[in-house]
């Protein structure tokens, strides 16, 4: 029994007008491919975490129709919320909801198999950057902001991260002490690709962390050095396209 992580799936059945095809040919079909890859190494009995923006779908109901087709792959999924997952719902509606082998992190924990996963989504810090990792590429989505309202998303994302610190200490401390592995769902990355010391590293190491998940970036230059090991923690970067869409084994 096998654990895999595959995050950013960005599923867009519920509104094919989001898919990422308009992001370039390395997103050509990209959902056929991570169901073709995903079939061919999960097993039944495996456990596969999905970290964050899972669906461009804005109201739960409509998130179903693309949980119903992770629903239909292969293995137990457990999910977290991304900065795009909009739809997500209370914890009650969640567990009502929910296909049946789908199951969620946030502010809970669970144990697999004696392995211990918790976490939170993060969120943009200014402590490293990805800049010098990454091929630019103009989103044909986004709008200009004045540089009012960019100072003003800066005072909003510093606070907002505080409250991620705040709450990765308390849910990493309700992990299971007898775990034999420990895993961190993140969505944000929670150190520089050069490994340097961060606030949310030190947090990991604090609690004995072995494995940090985490996806988030897009568009990164292949063949570069990214992440790695460092004191005990493997940061383990699982954003789909990085891995041409095919599942990463962490255990």
């Amino acid at each position: 029994m096998s654990i895999w992580a595959l995050a950013d799936l960005h599923l867009a059945f519920s509104d094919p007008s989001k898919s990422m095809t308009a992001f370039g040919e390395g997103w050509s079909d990209y959902t056929n491919r991570i169901k073709k890859n995903w079939e061919s190494v999960v097993k039944p009995d495996d456990l596969i975490l999905i970290p964050g923006d899972i669906s461009w779908a804005i109201k739960f109901e409509a998130a179903l129709i693309d949980l119903n087709w992770i629903n239909q792959l292969p293995g137990t999924k457990v999910i977290l919320k991304g900065n795009h997952d909009y739809w997500w719902p209370s914890n009650k509606k969640l567990s009502e909801g929910l296909p049946q082998s789908i199951h969620f992190i946030h502010n809970t924990t669970m144990v697999w198999n004696g392995v211990a996963i918790g976490g939170t989504r993060l969120w943009e810090t200014d402590e490293f950057s990805f800049e010098p990792y990454t091929i630019y590429l103009e989103n044909p989505n986004q709008t200009n902001k004045s540089a009012e309202e960019i100072e003003k998303q800066k005072l909003q994302d510093k606070k907002t991260f505080e409250k991620e610190l705040a709450r990765l200490r308390e849910n990493l401390s309700k992990l299971d002490p007898n775990a034999k592995t420990r895993i961190a769902m993140l969505h944000y990355p929670p150190i520089g690709a050069d490994l340097k010391d961060s606030r949310v590293s030190k947090i990991l190491e604090e609690f004995k962390i072995n494995i940090a998940v985490f996806g988030h970036l897009h568009s990164l230059k292949k063949g570069v050095p990214m992440f790695g090991e460092k004191n005990g923690v493997r940061y383990a970067f699982a954003s789909s396209d990085y891995l041409s869409f095919e599942p990463l084994l962490l255990v």
